[in-house]
């Protein structure tokens, strides 16, 4: 009956969230002064990658019923770490390849935990996400801000280059936000995620290799998480890792619930992800533009966070086999 209050017809949350971009895009075009500058329009886009990075990332494992609060530990160290090997003498290569192995392990020693352990993927990332900030600022980083030395090169190019006048960094998003839609929509990978996120047990009396594939979408959420921090550095040449001690991980979460992607697993696309970047990226850039205080623009975060949650219920209400699952 509560399924009545939001039809699944003709409109869905997607197309009210498309709707919602485009109305606080005019009303911070009008109101906020300086939003439509060519030069607050490229910082939108560079961030809005970056934010819609770690959206694609995070759809992965909440497609398949889990969820990753350790992203942005991952991204923080991972990126930190390759620009001081790169600081170092080491070549932009090598650097980007230890971030990625460095992220890549955490991510499988997140799936291990879960998949072996059975531990809530909410309390294992968690966990994950402390100990990856500790162990980088312990034994990889020694600066809580480090810095690119000056200089071109192909990693810088990703950040701050363009192409035909479009800003590399929305061409990078959209070259990650491809590789991820055939990834969950053209593999066998990908049909296993949302068959695990739909209904676990059948999956794996199916024959699905569920403590792999877990692990699987794991090291993948890893290694996007460490992209976007690379992603970071190539962009502004610095890596600030109190980046951990902020909201962020809360906006990727809002990226995807908001967009569409349910927390009860086994639905969303990849358009809901690019959808729900838009709209939270508009949002905290004109938000910052009009210069509200943070604890302002985390009171509407938190309102549009628990709206977004109430909606995913509402659309897709737990049933007895869901609830025997427990919450992520």
């Amino acid at each position: 009956m509560i399924s009545a209050l939001w039809p699944s017809g003709k409109y869905r949350q997607e197309h009210v969230v498309l709707a919602a971009f485009v109305v606080f895009f005019v009303l911070f075009g009008v109101f906020a002064n300086g939003f439509l500058t060519v030069s607050n329009i490229v910082v939108l886009v560079r961030n809005v990658s970056i934010l819609g990075v770690l959206g694609l990332g995070m759809a992965i494992v909440v497609i398949g019923r889990g969820i990753d609060l350790s992203m942005i530990s991952v991204m923080a160290v991972s990126g930190a770490w390759a620009v001081e090997r790169i600081t170092a003498g080491a070549g932009e290569w090598v650097a980007v390849a230890l971030a990625l192995v460095f992220a890549g392990l955490v991510g499988v020693l997140n799936g291990v935990v879960i998949a072996y352990g059975e531990i809530s993927p909410l309390l294992a990332t968690l966990a994950s996400g402390i100990l990856v900030y500790g162990f980088g600022r312990a034994f990889l980083v020694h600066l809580a801000l480090v810095s690119l030395p000056k200089g071109g090169g192909w990693f810088t190019a990703i950040g701050q280059g363009a192409v035909l006048g479009v800003p590399a960094t929305i061409i990078f998003f959209a070259v990650m936000a491809t590789l991820v839609h055939l990834y969950l929509s053209a593999t066998r990978f990908g049909r296993f995620t949302y068959a695990m996120g739909s209904n676990p047990k059948a999956a794996w009396l199916s024959g699905i290799p569920f403590r792999g594939m877990i692990i699987l979408e794991y090291a993948l959420s890893a290694c996007i998480a460490a992209i976007a921090g690379l992603l970071i550095a190539s962009t502004v040449t610095t890596v600030n890792m109190r980046i951990v001690n902020s909201t962020m991980i809360y906006d990727v979460i809002l990226v995807v619930v908001l967009g569409g992607i349910g927390l009860s697993g086994g639905t969303g696309r990849v358009r809901q992800v690019v959808i729900g970047t838009l709209l939270i990226g508009v949002l905290l850039n004109g938000m910052t533009i009009m210069d509200m205080q943070y604890t302002t623009q985390n009171i509407i975060k938190a309102v549009a966070l628990l709206s977004a949650v109430v909606i995913d219920s509402i659309m897709n209400p737990r049933d007895e086999q869901t609830a025997q699952q427990g919450d992520i």
